[in-house]
């Protein structure tokens, strides 16, 4: 798997382009900045556009080249991203120490997914967000990206479970039309979300 991503980020092209994600940039403006984390960044389109918006920002992905794209692209827009390369279970992050973590495309099998969601959950500061958006089990017949393992895909009721120590304001599936670089192109299905931590009485 990790040849995979290196192979698609090795490429000259930026493979979901340059620019954030939508639900990502458009739930993200609604908060007030602070530090975010991005795990599986890829070539750090996320992670630059927060830090140009004055997020302080942590990110990590096992491809060695998704961290050059990613540098190159935050050198070249003149922002600093902490971004490691790592994979999921080997990451580390101190207990609420992020005002938002973002989960764009994050697609884990379903034990490290589980797991995954567990830490997030743990690293999140009270009153700190959830952003995510993922592929369903729906996108498996549409052709604009996204794994082709039914059990990588999330719907609501299982993010509902994983998030269920969150207080969830928006859990949506829906049809959207995808235009990220070269490999999310067209009609997709996703499932969307946004959590809040609770605050401590």
């Amino acid at each position: 798997m990790n040849n995979f991503w290196n192979d698609r980020y090795s490429q000259e092209q930026m493979a979901y382009g340059s620019e954030p994600n939508v639900f990502f940039r458009e739930q993200l403006q609604e908060l007030k900045p602070g530090k975010l984390l991005l795990p599986a960044e890829g070539e750090g389109r996320n992670a630059v556009h927060a830090a140009l918006k004055g997020w302080q920002v942590a990110a990590f992905d096992f491809s060695e080249a998704g961290y050059k794209k990613a540098t190159a692209l935050a050198e070249q827009r003149g922002v600093t991203i902490d971004y490691q390369v790592t994979d999921a279970a080997q990451f580390a992050c101190e207990p609420e120490s992020m005002d938002a973590v973002a989960l764009i495309y994050a697609h884990f099998p379903p034990a490290l997914r589980q797991e995954m969601h567990q830490k997030v959950i743990t690293w999140l500061k009270p009153g700190g967000t959830v952003i995510l958006e993922a592929f369903h089990p729906k996108q498996l017949a549409y052709n604009s990206g996204g794994p082709k393992d039914e059990g990588m895909l999330y719907t609501a009721e299982m993010l509902q479970k994983d998030f269920s120590q969150l207080t969830i304001q928006m859990l949506e599936e829906e049809e959207i039309q995808l235009n990220e670089g070269l490999y999310h192109i067209g009609a997709g299905y996703v499932t969307r979300m946004i959590a809040q931590k609770h605050v401590k009485a």
